[in-house]
């Protein structure tokens, strides 16, 4: 699963608890092998435009400029997304923007971002018209989940390969285009070789993310890319992020705080300072930053039993099909609808008055926040080292992805935000995870969070293999925070 084998890039190794793992580092001074690299690819072709589909081609064509490497989009028809593309500079006329399938039909590299539930829905129209041999591109393990369900598998003779940021699409092109003046900026990625045909495709794969910017690339499967990252949305990335501060907001103004107060020791401290904490110093630095050590410890105890057992409980709706699904009904129920938002919730009008407190007024980290989130954080990185992941899988999917990409826009836009402008199936499920986060934080956690603190689950706490393996993963960090302003 951790193992990177290159005859083109060079490969580093990367200390981890219990073991080692093989990655590879990024650089735009890596640019010029990304041919070579592609083996024969020619032609990739871009399939959709939203927030990944967007990012990925421009970060792929603007990489490969220069060279005989095409990159194309291609949309679905009476697409409204046809009119960005053109202003993104893909054009018709030089056959750098074109219907879905004709695209899909001329390229060597065929990178599948349309939505899930569509590519769900439209799969086989894509794979029927693939070029013999011509490599299929995933981001996102979706698919592959859905197929298994359904008792289908990709087509033979086509290798399959996925390469996985570990952040939302914003994140993946404006974290590229600060790494102009830094080189490797950007977001992490996994690799998946689910198909291998013609023995390139771990070559293809670190070219594809070499070519977005990935600072550090790390291998893993395509099942359990889809396991950690849908998992991962619903819990510490989206979904428990929604239900606590949507808990810690009602649990504050029930304490007598004003409505901006109880929003700063809520929201604010987990998209400000303990995301920026975590971030440059790692999880055990929060605890410290609170100034009140026994209040994290008592928070953290009440809270990471019953936010462990939901986690638990999504793994296994997700490692069956349950949640995949549901994805798909969803989907057909919303058809003619739009899906409503969750910001009309009272707290989220005082967002505005809270920013402006900003520059004048810097929050605090408030002790019972912190132990809540970080209790949640370490829930889902325990439950993915229990079900066997690799340990910067676990890392990137439960904290890096967290701090280095979507609390930062949580914190510049604010968590409702985020939540409804994601993709549709992330917002799927935190609108239906966010509430049993919510439940299980009012019912279960801040009931005891006064308690005294569980002194094995503190020393595990501060004992877990995830400091060293996030301090391992940190070492390959660029210097560059990603501004979001």
């Amino acid at each position: 699963m951790n193992s990177i084998s290159s005859s083109v890039f060079r490969t580093e190794t990367m200390t981890v608890p219990g073991g080692t793992e093989t990655v590879v580092r990024g650089g735009r001074d890596l640019f010029p092998l990304l041919p070579q690299a592609l083996h024969g690819v020619r032609r990739i072709g871009v399939l959709g435009w939203g927030p990944q589909g967007r990012a990925q081609a421009l970060n792929l064509r603007d990489s490969l400029a220069g060279t005989d490497v095409v990159v194309s989009v291609g949309l679905r028809p009476g697409s409204a997304s046809v009119a960005d593309a053109r202003r993104h500079g893909f054009t018709e006329e030089d056959r750098t923007l074109g219907d879905w399938l004709e695209v899909a039909a001329t390229a060597d590299l065929v990178i599948l971002l349309i939505a899930d539930a569509a590519l769900a829905a439209n799969h086989q129209r894509i794979f029927e018209v693939l070029r013999p041999g011509a490599t299929i591109g995933l981001s996102h393990g979706f698919l592959l989940g859905h197929l298994r369900t359904i008792g289908r598998d990709f087509p033979d003779a086509h290798p399959v390969i996925a390469v996985c940021p570990k952040g939302m699409g914003d994140s993946v092109r404006r974290l590229y285009e600060q790494g102009r003046s830094v080189n490797g900026a950007g977001i992490n990625a996994s690799i998946a070789v689910h198909a291998d045909p013609d023995r390139h495709g771990t070559d293809r794969a670190l070219a594809w993310s070499i070519a977005l910017g990935s600072p550090y690339t790390f291998a893993t499967t395509l099942r359990s890319e889809y396991l950690s990252d849908i998992v991962g949305e619903r819990a510490i990335l989206l979904g428990a992020v929604h239900g606590q501060v949507e808990a810690l907001y009602r649990h504050f103004r029930i304490a007598g705080d004003d409505a901006v107060t109880a929003y700063r020791r809520s929201t604010e401290t987990i998209t400000g300072p303990i995301a920026r904490t975590i971030s440059s110093s790692g999880l055990a630095a929060v605890r410290s930053a609170t100034g009140a050590e026994d209040a994290f410890d008592r928070a953290y105890s009440a809270a990471y039993g019953p936010v462990r057992d939901l986690v638990a409980e999504i793994y296994d709706e997700v490692a069956e099909g349950t949640e995949l699904r549901s994805v798909i009904l969803a989907e057909q129920r919303l058809a003619t609808r739009p899906m409503t938002e969750i910001s009309g919730s009272p707290m989220w009008s005082h967002s505005a008055a809270v920013h402006a407190l900003r520059a004048s007024e810097p929050v605090a980290v408030d002790p019972l926040t912190a132990g809540l989130f970080v209790a949640t954080m370490t829930a889902q990185v325990d439950e993915f080292a229990a079900r066997g992941h690799a340990w910067s899988e676990i890392v990137n999917e439960s904290v890096i992805e967290a701090v280095d990409s979507l609390l930062p826009y949580m914190h510049a836009r604010d968590v409702a935000y985020m939540v409804d402008n994601c993709s549709r199936t992330a917002r799927l499920g935190t609108r239906r995870w966010g509430p049993r986060f919510q439940a299980a934080y009012e019912q279960l956690a801040l009931p005891h969070a006064g308690d005294p603190a569980d002194p094995t689950l503190v020393q595990g706490f501060l004992d877990n293999p995830a400091h060293e393996a996030l301090a391992a993963a940190a070492m390959l960090r660029p210097t560059v925070d990603i501004s979001v302003s």
